[in-house]
């Protein structure tokens, strides 16, 4: 397989020498500018390389994996990130994901599925990045500006994570559409939804609460039982408590609660 895309700016975080090795050989190939690094640089250091994405093996770093994914994530919303380690747990996978991770692949793994997996990222991030000429989304009070990965009401930031923003992105730009669980999966995580999967539920949740908090007045995501979600800004009425059937409804959709929350 030959990867399409141009050129792509790759680091490698990894001690592997063998994987590390057939990685680099292959990259070598298709002519990606890459770096490995055998160690965690400062975040100021990839900020300075303009990477397009990063594969890490979180287990070389330590006990302070997490805290620097969620640095980096918040450092570098732009940057696709591609986790490749050893032996995980579920919680370590989801944990890593709801942090900021684009994507997990488990060891031992073959060179050119990473290589797709990271191509896959970049294309996400690249279809982003193309919007941003358009100028911000406004929709109600709310005013989505991708060029800072970020919400804003009356000029106050909504603090959403990077992959809270790329859903609410989604649902807006479906332009009132209903989106199934199963599509807003594949194109925000990029692979298919597992089934019993409540990540879409759990991240609507997070979403509605923070756009609750700065724009009470509003409903902006409505819930299609047994289907999905909708984005469709509508001021409530005083007497119908929309917020609360859409909260109930959220609940309802999400069955079990969230046992793996990140920090």
């Amino acid at each position: 397989m030959t990867p399409q895309p141009g050129p792509i700016r790759l680091a490698v975080i990894d001690s592997d020498s063998g994987f590390v090795q057939v990685l680099s050989k292959r990259l070598e190939g298709i002519s990606w500018e890459h770096r490995v690094l055998s160690a965690a640089p400062p975040i100021e250091d990839l900020l300075a390389m303009r990477l397009n994405a990063l594969v890490v093996d979180l287990a070389l770093l330590g006990p302070q994996a997490w805290d620097f994914l969620e640095r980096l994530c918040n450092a570098l919303p732009g940057l696709g990130i591609v986790i490749c380690t050893g032996p995980s747990t579920v919680a370590q996978r989801v944990r890593g994901l709801r942090l900021g991770a684009d994507d997990w692949i488990s060891k031992p793994c073959h060179p050119e599925e990473v290589l797709a997996r990271v191509e896959a990222v970049v294309r996400r991030r690249k279809r982003a990045s193309a919007r941003v000429d358009a100028g911000p989304m406004v929709a109600g009070e709310l005013e989505i500006r991708v060029d800072q990965f970020q919400g804003f009401v009356g000029g106050q930031s909504i603090d959403l994570t990077r992959r809270e923003f790329e859903l609410l992105h989604l649902l807006a730009d479906g332009e009132g559409q209903v989106l199934q669980r199963e599509e807003i999966y594949q194109r925000v995580w990029g692979y298919a939804m597992a089934r019993g999967d409540r990540s879409v539920d759990v991240f609507i949740r997070k979403v509605r609460h923070k756009l609750e908090r700065v724009s009470p007045d509003w409903t902006y995501i409505h819930t299609h039982f047994g289907i999905g979600y909708r984005f469709q800004p509508e001021i409530k009425s005083a007497e119908d408590g929309g917020e609360n059937l859409e909260a109930a409804a959220a609940t309802a959709e999400a069955g079990t609660p969230d046992r793996l929350r990140s920090r």
